[in-house]
């Protein structure tokens, strides 16, 4: 049975104590004491991910791998012992999937945490799974390179999670997503075995393309012990278009038009006023006081044509109904404005626990999308804050509950689940970048339906013939 999020850790019973130690002992001496953590306190911290309300039970032990053999001896361990194992990355995620199911072992990457190889002429990198994703990019920065996908999360989110849950992000507008660079993987499967899939090359069509196949799959798959990812040369800096606006519609409105005008900008960026004060309590900025919403677009061609779609970004804003416009080449100005983005999510998590959607529209629909929420929000009575990758349709909408108020935690999920009925109604996906999770599977089923479950469940059976990897999540 699920432990509450906010209860402590439920301890076995004395009845199966003794099986579940032996059994533990066995992984211990296989591993040594120093990978296997059962220390209660210390396991406590790898039981769930940031996803608020989602269940989660307490593991049999923690295994805090080092290199692709831990986990290949965890995996034949937990087949032999019929064990089921939780993949766990740095905890980021928001939809429940790494969290611990019951008599479980987690599976932690984060010591796997080495850039194994830069390759400047063929523009690929191999990295460990426990590889933050602010730290390759810094990695291959030096050589002149770049990593595009980069979630709000970047600083703290590893690239391991961020192909499990196919991570977007901020330039992924433009730059497209975690499985638009993944191009090789190590995986230790459902049977024991390490395989390679993949490629190292720039083209190769050789059977499917089952590296793709693991991207996005939640860890219900298989667990990925090495990724090779193609990387780009680094952008030109550009330039930032920042927009004020007195309704969140409005900005919606200049969305749509900015994609009428057939620009593709690197980011565009909404934050709403509710978020907006959070950041400045927390940082001071005063963003607050000058708008009610903020949309923050940015365009890299270099040159004249920089130029030119930012005069054309500045008139879409314009037709929105922007209060205030401004452009600028000022990298650092740019900076402190995506700073502030970035910061939303983490400012509002200080006002309470936060549900957090995410939601994907067609271009044309997120102006009635936001509006939507916003009619949603009255129905309810609960304060949904807004912060989205508006240039692709994501949208991010984030139902704030008291933490002691059980009343409001049920109307925040009578909102959540409104959400994802409107999205569905307008021909959207219940999520973008956070993955399936717990949270997401009524909204994953009524979208994909039964037939198309079906077959996903299939895969899972193929590939994880005795169900070890995550379960009951996704599916």
């Amino acid at each position: 049975m699920s432990t509450p999020r906010s209860s402590p850790l439920v301890p076995h019973s004395d009845a199966s104590r003794g099986s579940r130690t032996s059994v533990i002992d066995e992984l211990i001496a296989g591993l040594g004491r120093s990978r296997v953590l059962i220390d209660a306190d210390v396991v406590r911290s790898y039981v769930h991910d940031e996803a608020e309300w989602a269940p989660y039970s307490p593991p049999l032990a923690v295994v805090r791998a080092t290199s692709t053999d831990d986990v290949q001896h965890t995996v034949r361990w937990a087949l032999q012992h019929d064990v089921p194992l939780v993949p766990r990355g740095a905890g980021t995620g928001l939809s429940g999937g790494a969290n611990a199911v019951e008599g479980c072992v987690v599976v932690s990457l984060e010591k796997m945490n080495s850039v194994l190889e830069v390759n400047p002429l063929e523009r690929i990198a191999v990295v460990q799974p426990g590889v933050v994703n602010d730290d390759l990019r810094k990695a291959v920065a030096t050589d002149g390179l770049w990593y595009p996908p980069d979630p709000a999360s970047s600083p703290w989110s590893t690239i391991g999670g961020n192909v499990a849950t196919n991570a977007g992000g901020v330039c992924c507008v433009k730059y497209g997503v975690t499985r638009d660079y993944v191009i090789g993987l190590e995986v230790v499967t459902g049977t024991g075995e390490t395989v390679r899939l993949g490629r190292r090359t720039a083209k190769g069509v050789a059977g499917l393309d089952l590296a793709a196949l693991f991207v996005g799959s939640e860890g219900t798959l298989g667990i990925v012990t090495e990724v090779t990812v193609k990387l780009r040369p680094l952008p030109d800096p550009g330039r930032t278009v920042l927009g004020y606006f007195d309704s969140i519609v409005d900005a919606g409105v200049a969305v749509r038009d900015v994609a009428a005008r057939g620009l593709t900008p690197s980011a565009l960026e909404i934050v709403d006023r509710i978020c907006l004060q959070a950041v400045d309590e927390m940082t001071g900025m005063g963003l607050a006081s000058e708008a009610n919403v903020v949309l923050i677009g940015k365009v890299d061609e270099p040159g004249e044509a920089g130029a030119t779609a930012a005069r054309e970004m500045v008139a879409a804003f314009e037709t929105g109904g922007a209060t205030f416009v401004a452009e600028t080449a000022d990298a650092e100005e740019a900076d402190a404005m995506m700073a502030a983005r970035r910061l939303a999510y983490p400012a509002m998590e200080r006002k309470g626990p936060l549900l957090t959607e995410d939601i994907v529209v067609a271009k044309e629909h997120v102006p009635e999308m936001l509006r939507r929420i916003e009619q949603i929000s009255q129905d309810v009575g609960v304060t949904i804050a807004s912060v989205a990758h508006a240039g692709d349709g994501n949208l991010h909408p984030l139902m704030v509950a008291g933490r002691d108020d059980d009343d409001e935690r049920v109307r925040a999920q009578q909102a959540f689940d409104r959400i994802i009925d409107e999205c569905l109604q307008l021909g959207g996906t219940v999520t973008g970048e956070h993955g399936v999770g717990l949270l997401k599977m009524p909204g994953a089923a009524r979208e994909l339906g039964p037939e198309v479950m079906a077959m996903q469940r299939a895969v899972k059976q193929a590939l994880d013939p005795h169900g070890i990897f995550n379960p009951g999540k996704v599916f």
